[in-house]
């Protein structure tokens, strides 16, 4: 390691998590640094440092792993949930079982695009808000909405202390629509949608950036090319 990585930048580029969950993961008081526990996220690690996290040793990647599943529903994109029956990062089947992390989340009755990578620099690229990468979703209700129902999605309603809104909204297909989201909040296009009385049927994410899900079947995974990498990453104009 030629640069000094902070704690939090070293747990991202070892597969462990993205940028914001990696300086969760240090507050919380499981990494240790040469058999010192260490708290601080900027915390500088010295160059051939043993850095453990919850006591096992981690190390930095040198090639990493980009994926896009197709995720069903009945599977939930945590990794780290104890009590699911099925999680979406079973379905997919890598030599030597890197540790892999979903950028974002589907709901366990949602289905489509998830990616997942043990690129820590990258999936914060995908997942914060501020570098608005959209992802595009097409929703099936039980019935049509009203424009001003329309309006109300994007101006934003508040629900259990947050603001929840979608960047852009519209009708395309028999109670279908194109639901556009900058910052995927816990199932926010539900909340969305229940908020105006038309609960969500069906919700599929079908593009992360300018990355869409294609003819991948359900259930199915891949690689992802260097193409498709700066796909997913291209921002909204």
């Amino acid at each position: 390691m030629s640069e000094n990585l902070s704690l939090t930048q070293y747990l991202c580029r070892s597969g462990v998590a993205s940028r914001r969950k990696a300086a969760e993961i240090v507050r919380s008081g499981i990494v240790s640094v040469d058999g010192a526990v260490i708290s601080a996220p900027g915390f500088k690690v010295p160059n051939g440092a043993e850095v453990c996290v919850d006591g096992k040793k981690i190390s930095l990647v040198t090639q990493h792993h980009y994926i896009m599943l197709n995720k069903p529903r009945g599977y939930v994109s945590s990794s780290s949930d104890i009590h699911a029956d099925k999680k979406a990062i079973d379905l997919i089947k890598l030599p030597g079982d890197p540790r892999i992390f979903s950028a974002g989340r589907l709901d366990k009755e949602s289905r489509g695009l998830l990616i997942f990578s043990d690129d820590g620099d990258y999936v914060n690229h995908l997942i914060h808000p501020r570098y608005r990468v959209l992802k595009r979703y097409l929703v099936t209700l039980p019935r049509e909405l009203s424009e001003k129902e329309l309006r109300r999605i994007c101006n934003g309603i508040e629900d259990e202390g947050e603001v929840l809104k979608a960047e852009s909204i519209r009708r395309c297909g028999d109670r279908v629509y194109e639901v556009i989201l900058n910052e995927g909040k816990k199932r926010e296009i539900r909340r969305l949608t229940a908020a105006v009385g038309a609960p969500t049927l069906d919700l599929q994410r079908v593009s992360v950036g300018a990355l869409t899900l294609g003819d991948l079947p359900e259930g199915k995974f891949r690689e992802l090319s260097a193409a498709e990498i700066q796909l997913s990453l291209t921002p909204a104009k």
